[in-house]
């Protein structure tokens, strides 16, 4: 069977940019899992937070929050929690995100279980969220059905190879043909690319921890505290507290899963700067968050490689920016207008002098 565009993952940036395609064309999103939202999307903290990430992450996390309201059918995706910002140390002071500074003691007030000797400088956004991740990936998910998209779980992609102006797609035992192929393969991105006879672009996989640990008394009131050097964060999650030690450990494209290691450091840390007495661990796990080598996300085609779009390198930023970068990719790859500069996510920008990883890394 042809279609128009073949997406492939079946994470949050698959199906945001398939259920836009739709209005576009014919459109079939295929998951190697069993299940979609399997790895990064199903394992994210699930915050909004506009003062998080690289300039252009937080213009589209800031346009996000529209796409957020509209699609609140019957519950709302986007629940208030501030963020705390905080840092330990004078080099840390330096480095706060862009939020309105607060003084130790209004800190504490936010947080009583900081102590109070680890709070050398804070800020707080107050336009953060708590996300309703899955109900998100769902809505794009009814969307793309309701559109007439379909969607094959279980469809590893075997095989890439040109057929004219498009594309003969190997899933396993069929073949589908394909005018667009859309790469939203997350951590597995380049090596579709090479799949395709596409150049990889350098993306990096890297392992986020996560844990839950039992604690003694939770006020479900509290932000979500962040080390602004990346050393921690924490929030409270229904009676126990969930926590990070924020770590970025490079990996191979796989189905992470949390090193005890880490679950130790994160509860070492976050007992270090608080009173809670962290011991006990109700449940771990880990997601891969893949980098483009500015931080930014990568969208549309590389020059000479028409049909082959990537949407790619989200990094820990997929869910909060995902209803914007939906539309700009979507009117990328059908040549509309963009709210953002594409050149600003051209993968093209990640292959200076034609090899990956060697554009703007600041």
């Amino acid at each position: 069977m042809a279609w128009d565009f073949v997406v492939v993952g079946g994470g949050i940036a698959g199906v945001s940019v398939a259920a836009g395609l739709v209005g576009h064309g014919s459109v079939l999103l295929v998951e190697a899992e069993p299940e979609l939202a399997r790895h990064t999307t199903g394992r994210s903290a699930a915050i909004y937070l506009p003062s998080y990430g690289g300039p252009v992450v937080r213009a589209l996390t800031t346009a996000s929050r529209a796409g957020f309201a509209a699609r609140s059918v019957g519950a709302p995706l986007l629940s208030p929690r501030p963020t705390l910002w905080l840092a330990t140390t004078e080099g840390g002071a330096a480095a706060m995100p862009p939020a309105p500074a607060v003084s130790a003691a209004e800190a504490l007030a936010l947080c009583p279980v900081l102590r109070p000797e680890v709070v050398v400088a804070a800020a707080v956004d107050s336009g953060t969220m708590d996300v309703d991740a899955m109900g998100l990936h769902q809505s794009y998910v009814r969307e793309l059905r309701a559109g007439g998209g379909e969607i094959r779980t279980g469809a590893r992609v075997t095989a890439l190879a040109r057929d004219g102006s498009g594309w003969v797609v190997g899933l396993g035992g069929d073949t589908v043909r394909a005018g667009v192929v859309v790469n939203a393969a997350g951590a597995w991105a380049d090596e579709l690319a090479v799949l395709a006879g596409v150049p990889a672009l350098g993306l990096r996989p890297l392992r986020r921890t996560v844990a839950v640990a039992a604690a003694a008394a939770v006020d479900p009131a509290w932000p979500l505290v962040a080390e602004v050097t990346d050393a921690f964060y924490f929030r409270p999650e229904g009676t126990g507290i969930l926590l990070s030690p924020a770590d970025e450990t490079p990996s191979a494209p796989v189905d992470a899963r949390p090193v005890d290691v880490d679950v130790a450091l994160a509860l070492d840390r976050v007992n270090a700067a608080t009173t809670l007495g962290l011991r006990s661990v109700r449940q771990s796990w880990a997601g891969l968050r893949t980098f483009a080598a500015d931080r930014e996300p990568v969208v549309g085609e590389l020059p000479g490689h028409p049909g082959f779009a990537f949407v790619a390198g989200q990094g820990g930023y997929g869910i909060q920016m995902a209803p914007a970068l939906a539309e700009v990719a979507v009117a990328v790859i059908t040549g509309g207008p963009t709210a953002v500069d594409p050149a600003l996510l051209s993968p093209a920008r990640l292959r200076r002098d034609g090899d990956p990883g060697q554009g703007n890394t600041a």
